[in-house]
């Protein structure tokens, strides 16, 4: 008999998660970015924190261990789409406010170091016949984004920059602070910097870049790419600690990701499986928020840092309710795949699952137990159940086994491996037995620190007959050289 699914409690849904979301802090006009023709005052509440609420089940009052990793080590997957930084390449470059004559000699290219490709040369001589109309002719802006990609395609990154900056200037100037045109040059601006490694700009253009889509972007499908992918950079941001208040990354990477679902939400419905994205979005923002550890958050803000300590303390807050959210928004996602895939056991049990891991790395074992109980039970009844139950159950799992913040890095096979790991794991999903195999090297310190790592993470047990049990000698190899 298959097991009874989770229903959501009463009052849960989809719109839980919806509330009015406010302009994030970090998008939040700057005099510096105010023409003085321009200029408002804008102000911006803090986010409704939401009271996601289970009426029968309240992990206050359950078996709950000590948190998981209490001294706030939870190391996430690196960033895919970016290099890391180095040391030098995290200095940002300070903005000028010339007048516009000034602005217009200090935006003059330097002389080439590379010979000028065709399309450079081309864009050259467009650009000179069309400032004999004026240094702002209209068509100018189009003409100088020609010109930075074209100046991007031979690597000369720096010259693209000061080509895409004049491009927002004359943007500006024509069609105000917040002119549609300028979005492509900055994007492109921001690729520039990257590719330089100045992260630090690059993260104010995004900024800038955001103020800018908020006011121009009609509602539509173009919004809601925009603001995933201002969420990603807000984690990239996060993981090369750019900036002194780290968990504000987290605040703004869970509001970005939620503003998407409610646009999706409003325009296709909240069963649109397109909501699927931002929502796993908002489950890695609250791992995250939950695992950040709140003595980092102190450092270097005196008494007078109001606005840091206020946000500071809405982070906190957020960080009470996290088991709450984190939960709301796994049902959410299990809602949407059951509507659209017709109550497939299999998307049930990975549902089932994901509860249940979000459940065993907060401690609430009891209960994470039950759901693994109740997934293996949905896979039991299947034609082909032992390959599925083997997938999900056959090998223990570290915590989180969600994209995008596993705390283990790949592994290597034995024999490309400089690290080989054997341990066990407890039926409550504890790291026991520790051995390095072969040869030690304890100068290795990506070798010793992975150990460090494994010693306090959480797994999801094995199971068998739907219970979990405990798993000796497994034998783990990785090549730290390829970190």
């Amino acid at each position: 008999m298959r097991a009874t699914k989770y229903t959501k409690p009463s009052g849960l849904c989809l719109l839980s998660l919806l509330l009015v979301v406010a302009t994030p802090a970090f998008a939040q006009e700057s005099e510096s970015d105010v023409l003085p023709a321009d200029r408002a005052s804008v102000t911006a509440e803090d986010v409704e924190v939401v009271d996601v609420v289970d009426e029968n089940e309240n992990p206050g009052d359950s078996d709950v261990d000590e948190p998981i990793n209490a001294d706030g080590e939870r190391d996430a997957e690196p960033p895919e789409d970016l290099p890391l930084p180095t040391a030098a390449s995290t200095t940002a470059s300070p903005a000028s406010s010339a007048a516009p004559e000034q602005a217009q000699q200090d935006d003059q290219l330097d002389a080439p170091t590379i010979a000028d490709s065709a399309d450079v040369a081309a864009f050259r001589q467009a650009i000179d016949s069309t400032e004999a109309d004026g240094a702002y002719a209209e068509t100018l802006s189009e003409q100088l984004l020609g010109l930075g990609l074209a100046l991007q395609r031979q690597d000369r990154h720096a010259e693209a920059i000061k080509v895409f900056k004049r491009g927002v200037h004359v943007a500006r100037i024509n069609n105000g602070l917040y002119a549609g045109e300028q979005v492509p040059m900055l994007q492109s601006e921001i690729v520039s910097h990257i590719a330089t490694g100045d992260y630090l700009e690059a993260d104010e253009r995004q900024t800038y870049l955001y103020r800018v889509q908020e006011r121009t972007m009609s509602f539509g499908e173009e919004r809601t790419i925009a603001l995933m992918q201002q969420a990603r950079w807000q984690r990239q941001a996060y993981d090369m600690g750019l900036g002194e208040q780290s968990f504000a990354r987290l605040l703004n990477m869970w509001d970005l990701y939620r503003l998407a679902v409610t646009d999706i939400s409003e325009r296709e419905g909240e069963t649109s499986p397109n909501l699927l994205k931002p929502l796993a979005g908002m489950l890695q923002s609250q791992y995250l928020i939950a695992g950040f550890s709140k003595q980092t958050t102190d450092g270097g803000l005196s008494a007078t840092d109001l606005t840091a300590r206020q946000d500071q303390s809405r982070f906190f807050a957020y960080q009470r309710e996290s088991y709450k959210r984190g939960q709301a928004v796994i049902r959410a996602m299990y809602d949407i795949e059951q509507f659209n895939n017709g109550n497939d056991p299999v998307t049930a049990a990975k549902s089932l699952t994901l509860l249940g891991d979000w459940m065993l790395w907060h401690g609430v074992k009891e209960r994470a137990y039950k759901s693994y109980t109740e997934a293996f039970t949905e896979l039991a009844a299947l034609d082909d159940a032992q390959v599925h139950i083997e997938r999900l159950f056959g090998q223990p799992a570290p915590l989180p086994d969600f994209e995008g913040v596993r705390p283990l890095p790949p592994r290597s096979s034995a024999n490309e491996a400089d690290l080989l790991l054997e341990f066990g794991v407890t039926p409550g999903g504890r790291v026991v037995d520790i051995v390095r195999q072969g040869e030690v090297d304890d100068s290795n310190s990506q070798a010793n620190r992975l150990v460090r790592v494994l010693r306090k993470t959480r797994f999801r047990p094995r199971l068998e007959d739907g219970e979990p049990v405990a798993t000796e000698k497994l034998n783990w190899a990785y090549d730290t050289t390829q970190w």
